[in-house]
This record gives C-alpha cells, sequence and structure tokens, in this order.
C-alpha cells in the first residue's frame, strides 16, 4: 500500500504550520501542550473553545496569542496552573487581591500605591470641632475609614517599613481605624492618670 501523501487532509492552516517545522515553546508550545493532554485536533480544540480552526492554528504557529481569559480557559480545561514566582527568591507571587479597598467612588485605589488609614473619614473644611467630632463618629458607625496614601514620600516609607504585599481589604481598614480608637483611648486615660486637672469638665463632648 503507497504511504499517504505528505500533507493530505491536512487544512491550509496546518500544512503552513507542519511546513513551518519546530516552533519554540511559549504560548504556542502552550497550546499545543493542551492539544496533546486533551488529545484532540485543532479542529476539536476550537470546537472546545468556541473560535475557529484557523484562529488556534495562528496560536500555534505563534502569529497570534491567545487572550489571556482564552489562555486560562485552556489551562483550565487541561488541568493545568500557571505559576508566577520571582526568580530571586523562587516565591510564588500571587495577582493583587480582588477585594482591596476602594475609594469613596468605588474605585480601586492606584495599584502601585500603599494605603494607610488615618482614623475615620470626615469630609474636607469641617469647620468646628464639634462638627468634626459629630462626621466622626457618624463614619466610625459606618463602618467608613479614612484611607490615605502618599505618591511622593513612599519610598521613603518602604525603605523604613517595607513594601506591602497587597492593598488592605476594606474589613482590614475597618479594623485598623478601630485599633487607632484603642490607642488613642488608651493614651487619653494614660495622660489623664497622670494629670487629672487636664480632665475636662463633666458634660464636655468627646468623640
Amino acid at each position: 500500500m503507497d504511504a499517504q501523501p505528505r500533507g493530505e487532509g491536512m487544512s491550509k492552516e496546518e500544512l503552513e504550520w507542519f511546513l513551518m517545522g519546530p516552533t519554540d515553546g511559549g504560548v504556542p508550545g502552550l497550546v499545543r501542550r493542551v492539544r496533546r493532554i486533551l488529545d484532540v485536533s485543532q479542529r476539536g480544540l476550537a470546537a472546545i473553545v468556541g473560535v475557529s480552526q484557523s484562529v488556534v492554528a495562528r496560536w500555534e504557529t505563534g502569529r497570534t496569542s491567545p487572550r489571556v481569559s482564552a489562555l486560562q480557559e485552556l489551562l483550565r480545561l487541561a488541568r493545568l496552573r500557571v505559576r508566577v514566582e520571582d526568580p530571586a527568591t523562587e516565591e510564588e507571587v500571587l495577582p493583587l487581591r480582588g477585594d482591596g479597598a476602594r475609594d469613596r467612588g468605588g474605585r480601586r485605589y492606584p495599584a502601585h500605591v500603599d494605603l494607610t488609614v488615618a482614623g475615620w473619614w470626615v469630609p474636607r473644611g469641617s469647620g468646628s470641632t464639634a462638627d468634626w467630632l459629630l462626621w466622626r463618629r457618624r463614619s466610625r458607625a459606618r463602618r467608613d475609614p479614612a484611607i490615605r496614601f502618599h505618591t511622593t514620600l513612599r519610598h521613603l516609607h518602604r525603605l523604613l517599613d517595607g513594601t506591602p504585599v497587597d492593598h488592605p481589604s476594606l474589613t482590614q481598614c475597618v479594623a485598623e481605624a478601630v485599633h487607632l480608637d484603642e490607642r488613642r483611648e488608651e493614651r487619653r486615660r494614660r495622660i489623664l492618670a497622670e494629670s487629672p486637672w487636664l480632665r475636662p469638665p463633666a458634660g464636655w463632648l468627646t468623640a
């Protein structure tokens, strides 16, 4: 029986890929690895992920690359997981958390800044002390912390305290604001114990 002619039964894209010869690993090799694990043809993989066979062929030849979402789906189908690690320490580097604190407009804070909690939120321009204390009490009841970040001094802060791994969640920010309250109250009690003459008169508005 004569051998089947080379390339017979292949589509134009498959034949083009075959004639290109070996390609570097990278994303093309990863797509091919997924196909090998799933034991499917280009057409089969295309049908699974909802693209055309020519798209898979372009992925495998490196002419185009799958979107991150498509690549994640390919890895999920093959039961694989990509590990991102720091080459210096070989420690895994995880994505930034999805529940990181947001500003009052619901927007995420810039990824490159470090967040700090400065107590409870008070609007700018609060004139009197009584007004400031009123807003502070309202924010504390609503669990609405004051979150700040600095861009000019963050390098100095990182030299002193290190670089935070992630932005804190809102729950963590609230816990930090409560902790600041506790430290403030402890400091106030210590001062009054040492200097009782500083104690305000009965009925004085306190935070």
